[in-house]
């Protein structure tokens, strides 16, 4: 009768009877003498809660930093209850079923991302799995998005896990207060009602490191965790992934990059430091010379001074190290100083044997 009288008067302008009133009020109400059971976990970053039945969470970043690539992670741990990076999965058995939906992509490139979970989760790429449903609202208004998620919802069974992946398009104005309110009580109540977790995508800021609109602080409020995965300073290749908020005790970050194969694979001892602000070349440790040098050097040789001056400002960038030509050539000097590259007949050679001597200061 409660979820009767809430469907038919939420975001209309009717006015409530006092009967209803009384009858919602009544069902609201928490006794000392209620029990309640404990919220099941269902996902895990080490000994971290991320996700339990009831709430919502949610992953964060700027674009192209590869959230799809780690929700499909996420998705594909849980469809075999199992571990892939570093998330660990347990759904209940009567709740197995995964619902994905994706506001964003063609149907193309949807398919793109179901192969990929199915890769990563070790399960046949041409046959349908049994436990998830995988839909694209791209074509469809937002209004008839959220209409769309709430009759899957009230239609089907045994889901444990569902996934917006871009939940802005759920709405028409990012930055409406009243429209982010009744998208965020919209999935809690989804999730409480049919006893489930909700994961969804949101776009970080262009300018800065907050979530986009006001949809973004009602997500920092109400959320569970929220996850933020961002592009390495030091290695475009790879992503970092962090916790921005957390209910449960914060796990410590990971990084991922894309293998061969077009998965998300963890990057085993990734180097966490950062080069600082107007730091010299001296300042740098030998690790941070070894990894721009390896990436300069990726060729082997190279032939010319101008192309190896090139090759050392693209190397150093990539480590977050970004300085001038002119100030390149003296990072050169630098390292032919320290027996880091030699020049042969052919061209100049790095040599992966040197040892990084230490400075002494000017007297």
């Amino acid at each position: 009768m409660e979820e009767e009288i809430i469907e038919q008067k939420m975001g209309g302008q009717n006015q409530w009877s006092e009967t209803e009133l009384a009858l919602l009020l009544q069902n609201a109400t928490i006794k000392a003498t209620d029990k309640f059971d404990v919220p099941p976990e269902i996902l895990w970053v080490g000994d971290s809660t991320i996700a339990t039945f009831g709430n919502f969470s949610a992953s964060t970043g700027k674009a192209k930093s590869r959230k799809t690539f780690n929700v499909s992670a996420i998705v594909a741990a849980s469809l075999v209850n199992g571990t892939i990076l570093k998330y660990r999965a347990c759904l209940p058995a009567k709740q197995r079923k995964i619902l994905y939906f994706d506001t964003e992509q063609s149907r193309y490139h949807c398919h793109n991302v179901l192969t990929r979970i199915l890769k990563l989760a070790n399960l046949p790429i041409d046959k349908d799995p049994q436990n998830m449903k995988f839909i694209g609202l791209r074509e469809y208004s937002p209004t008839l998005r959220l209409q769309l998620i709430d009759y899957a919802l009230k239609t089907s069974k045994g889901y444990g896990l569902v996934v917006i992946d871009g939940i802005r398009d759920l709405m028409y104005d990012i930055n409406s207060a009243r429209e982010s309110i009744d998208l965020i009580t919209k999935m809690m109540a989804w999730s409480s009602r049919y006893n489930l977790h909700i994961h969804c995508v949101l776009h970080l800021n262009k300018g800065d490191d907050n979530t986009r609109g006001h949809i973004g602080t009602e997500l920092n409020n109400k959320a569970e965790s929220v996850l933020v995965i961002s592009n390495s300073k030091t290695n475009k290749a790879v992503s970092e992934l962090k916790p921005m908020h957390m209910r449960s005790k914060e796990f410590d970050p990971f990084a991922i990059t894309i293998n061969s194969e077009g998965l998300p694979v963890l990057v085993e001892q990734y180097n966490w430091e950062q080069p600082k602000a107007g730091a010299t070349i001296q300042d740098l440790p030998e690790s941070k010379h070894r990894e721009a040098l390896q990436i300069a050097f990726s060729d082997s040789e190279i032939p010319r001074y101008v192309d190896l001056i090139n090759a050392l400002i693209k190397g150093y960038s990539e480590i977050g190290f970004q300085r001038s030509r002119s100030c390149m050539t003296e990072v050169y000097k630098f390292l032919v100083s320290q027996g880091a590259i030699v020049k042969g007949h052919n061209g100049y050679q790095f040599n992966p044997d040197f040892e990084m001597c230490e400075q002494e200061d000017d007297k």
